[in-house]
């Protein structure tokens, strides 16, 4: 049976999830009320950081969910996306519009990654 392991596990959610070399990470949020551009690199920051503290890298995902507050800021929050996202590694994808935990915040990012 492959091992499943829970970290930064509060009574609502963890923000990692491992299935054996599968890496799932909660959806990650950034500064409330910041700019598109900055809540977008904020996210991303904190995906890296909790991809390296299990092991793994942006190299490595599998997948990315992202959800915008408006589809207007696409663009916007792409221009980050595509900085960040070594050429040659991109994962499957899904963009799509959707209220969010509160107006402040304009993007939120959900990754899978192998380990």
């Amino acid at each position: 049976m492959t091992e499943i392991s829970r970290h930064h596990t509060g009574t609502r959610m963890s923000q990692i999830v491992t299935h054996g070399d599968t890496i799932y990470l909660a959806g990650q949020v950034g500064t409330a009320g910041a700019s598109v551009t900055q809540q977008t690199q904020d996210c991303l920051d904190k995906v890296d950081a909790l991809l390296a503290e299990i092991g793994s890298e942006k190299r490595k995902l599998l997948q990315a969910i992202i959800w915008l507050a408006d589809m207007g800021d696409f663009a916007e929050m792409n221009a980050v996306w595509d900085a960040w996202v070594p050429e040659g590694h991109a994962p499957v994808r899904a963009c799509g519009e959707a209220k969010l935990a509160t107006p402040e915040y304009s993007v939120e990012v959900i990754v899978v990654a192998a380990r």
